[in-house]
């Protein structure tokens, strides 16, 4: 029997108000909860951008960013950031930065499923290649960040909406400002 995974829920302001399984919170109706998504570059500049495994309850198949999660209650932002590096991609991130620390959405998908986050946005980056998690992952590349953000702009219905909005906050274009030294 598999554990059961917690998700931290939050009032209109942002603060804790309790948790409640994951399971139980994303619906029709679902309670603004903690989340964040991740962006993660190569030494190359490039950004990974995966496609949700068909079996997803909420948007399935679609192209979003790296990867996404929850924090579980009382795990850092960190922490978490990292478990679900390796679990959905196989990756071992560092210089873990928020991007977009403030970022929320609402967004509904084609079969009634609510998602309606408080998502901090992060960037990293990796010297790994992806390991995708079938479970949660059908598919990953490495692109540039201005073909990615001219993708966006051309059929955003491809993309999850968290994505799209992502990009519109995120300097998707200029993939120089992302490189580090090796």
């Amino acid at each position: 029997m598999s554990e059961v995974e917690y998700v931290v829920l939050l009032d209109d302001d942002g603060r804790e108000i309790g948790t409640a399984p994951k399971a139980s919170v994303h619906g029709i109706d679902t309670e603004l909860h903690l989340a964040f998504s991740c962006h993660v570059y190569n030494d190359r500049g490039q950004i990974l951008v995966t496609r949700r495994a068909l079996s997803k309850a909420a948007w399935p198949g679609v192209w979003t960013n790296s990867f996404c999660g929850h924090p579980a209650p009382g795990e850092s932002m960190l922490d978490a950031v990292r478990r679900r590096a390796a679990h959905e991609v196989g990756l071992t991130v560092r210089d873990i930065t928020p991007a977009l620390p403030q970022f929320r959405y609402r967004a509904v998908d084609a079969s009634g499923i609510v998602e309606n986050e408080i998502c901090p946005v992060h960037v990293a980056y990796t010297d790994d290649e992806p390991q995708l998690n079938p479970d949660e992952v059908a598919e990953a590349r490495w692109v540039d960040a201005a073909d990615l953000a001219a993708a966006i702009r051309a059929t955003p219905w491809a993309f999850s909406p968290w994505l799209v909005l992502q990009a519109q906050q995120l300097d998707l274009v200029a993939p120089e400002t992302r490189r580090r030294a090796s």
